[in-house]
């Protein structure tokens, strides 16, 4: 056995789950700050009335019918949410029985259950819109090296946001940003005969920084708005929801996201002219075009995607997944998908990470989209 092909991986295919309802920006009634889709680019998000396991199921299922995968052939799982209260902050809010409910590796272990694959092992993690690359790296470094993978087998990485269920609609600066959305990647060995690989896993990596402030924490709002199915509005008598310094993470995002693309091409060996597509976490189009500035400071000057929040918002770990799948047909090459988010809760601090991928004899974009 190829111990080469053993150890290195690639991306076969991505499938996204998009709850039906959307909340446009009208619902907000000119609460929103009036550069705010300048800024962001968001004209509406899709809202779940389903929890995140439900999500990721149906991630799951839609990845099942595109590409015809037998989940009997999944060696292991990874569920990332961004959407879950860290324990030490539902410790701190909420009763016994909720504390339970925001157990992640406990939603881990029923997605398994759901998908009828109850004795495959399941990993989970929350970090935040950081979330996919600090799975990739988990699986990379960890995962993959531990399992011994063989030819016909997989892994699954599914991202399920549901931010909706702890955001205060009644802060114009935060209620409008976030949209909920699960997706379902699928990686196998580059040499799988059964699931061929797209794209070649050059690198992963996510850490936390220093900042320059606080820039996340949580807290219990009172007489907080929310959406209806029917356009209106109920209100919530307590929520705890999380609050977010918009301005700080704006400013140090695009600098992360740069610090971040270059440790990883430094990390690799990889040219900055060798980079083709920058696919970066979609926190809102002001972020990624200065993102792209900065990067363009360090000769990184491959085509960045930008735009794709219109419809989503930031759809946070499921961001790069989603923007993966929105523009798989035209890339090819050397792919960067650099990430910025918020740290701990409370914390002066914040993650990045990115991830590196390089397109196999297989993707050929001309072929798909003939």
């Amino acid at each position: 056995m190829d111990n080469a092909f053993t150890k290195s991986v690639g991306i076969t295919a991505i499938a996204t789950y998009e709850p039906t309802w959307v909340l446009s920006n009208e619902w907000f009634e000119g609460t929103i700050p009036r550069k705010f889709v300048q800024h962001t680019g968001t004209q509406s998000r899709p809202i779940s009335w389903h929890d995140e396991v439900t999500m990721g199921v149906r991630a799951v299922n839609n990845l099942q019918r595109d590409t015809g995968c037998d989940l009997r052939d999944c060696a292991a799982v990874i569920f990332v949410s961004p959407s879950f209260v860290p324990l030490s902050v539902a410790r701190r809010f909420l009763d016994a029985r909720q504390v339970r409910q925001e157990r992640l590796m406990r939603a881990a272990h029923a997605l398994g259950v759901q998908l009828n694959i109850p004795h495959c092992p399941v990993h989970a993690l929350n970090w935040f819109c950081s979330g996919y690359a600090k799975a990739l790296a988990v699986l990379r470094r960890h995962i993959v090296p531990m399992l011994g993978l063989t030819r016909n087998q997989f892994l699954l990485v599914v991202t399920a946001g549901r931010i909706s269920r702890i955001t205060d609609y009644g802060c114009p600066q935060t209620g409008p940003l976030f949209g909920d959305m699960a997706t379902a990647t699928l990686l196998s060995r580059l040499d799988s005969p059964k699931y061929p690989a797209h794209f070649k896993l050059l690198y992963a990596g996510a850490e936390k920084q220093p900042a320059a402030g606080v820039f996340f924490d949580f807290a219990v709002r009172e007489n907080v708005p929310l959406p209806s199915l029917n356009g209106g509005r109920t209100h919530m008598s307590q929520r705890l929801v999380f609050r977010m310094d918009g301005m700080g993470i704006a400013d140090a995002a695009p600098r992360a996201m740069s610090q971040a693309l270059v440790k990883a091409l430094q990390t690799r060996r990889v040219r900055e002219d060798d980079v083709r597509f920058v696919v970066p976490h979609q926190a809102g189009t002001s972020i990624v075009r200065l993102a792209g500035m900065k990067l363009e400071q360090q000769g990184i000057r491959g085509e960045i995607v930008n735009g794709l929040t219109s419809q989503v918002g930031n759809v946070s770990s499921s961001s790069i997944p989603y923007a993966l799948k929105q523009t798989w047909n035209r890339l090819s090459g050397i792919v960067a998908c650099p990430t910025a988010a918020v740290g701990s809760p409370g914390k002066a601090e914040v993650s990045q990470g990115c991830i590196l991928l390089e397109s196999t004899p297989i993707h050929c974009p001309a072929a798909i989209a003939s």
